[in-house]
């Protein structure tokens, strides 16, 4: 595991590093969501050419990361997970040398990847951040980037469990599209939180090549 100095996290950082990040693990560690990625993986990349390395920010204990692996056997994949007992579970499974301990804003960039993920973390990043995030993600790919978040026209907030300033949604994918003018949309779809076999939780996702 890898971690830096660096600046004071922010209070969303701090709330996913803590003991509220803890508890997702628990609530999102599930053979069912393992199913479901799944499916959602094989959807949302079905436009994609091949992919033999991925780097996923925000990976948690890596259910997204299994998915992928199962999707295709030979995938070199690495992770950033900023809650400690998570990135534990996640080293377990992708390694300790492929798995960066710490927020986003921490990571630097020294390889790329045919396809850098992120799914459901944007939405809980200070909008400040975003555009360091933003260039994160850029960087770190080579080829693909896999966007999956709640989506909204116009930047707005809403309660998260109970917790304000923790959740935002917005359309990232297009924010990184006005940024970036070398990349382009390859494919985008909706995933349904009544979906009979494979439930997400109301997720859009962008599939953008550069």
């Amino acid at each position: 595991m890898v971690n830096k100095d660096s600046n004071p996290l922010t209070d969303q950082e701090n709330f996913w590093a803590g003991t509220f990040g803890e508890a997702y693990i628990d609530r999102n560690n599930s053979n069912s969501l393992l199913a479901s990625n799944l499916d959602f993986f094989s959807r949302s990349l079905k436009s994609a050419g091949p992919i033999n390395s991925c780097c996923e920010f925000g990976a948690n204990i890596g259910m997204n990361l299994k998915a992928i692996q199962l999707l295709m056997p030979l995938v070199k994949i690495t992770g950033v997970e900023i809650n400690q007992k998570a990135a534990g579970e996640l080293a377990r499974l992708i390694g300790k040398e492929n798995t960066f301990v710490g927020s986003i804003s921490e990571y630097e960039v020294k390889t790329t990847v045919d396809l850098a993920l992120i799914k459901g973390v944007l939405i809980h990043i200070n909008p400040e951040q975003l555009p360091n995030v933003y260039q994160t993600l850029y960087e770190s790919s080579h080829r693909y980037i896999l966007v999956a978040e709640y989506y909204n026209r116009t930047p707005i907030e809403i309660s998260y469990r109970g917790h304000s300033g923790k959740l935002f949604k917005r359309d990232f994918a297009g924010e990184l599209l006005d940024l970036f003018p070398d990349l382009q949309l390859l494919d985008y779809g909706f995933a349904y939180h009544r979906d009979r076999k494979f439930p997400q939780d109301d997720i859009s996702w962008f599939l953008l090549e550069k």
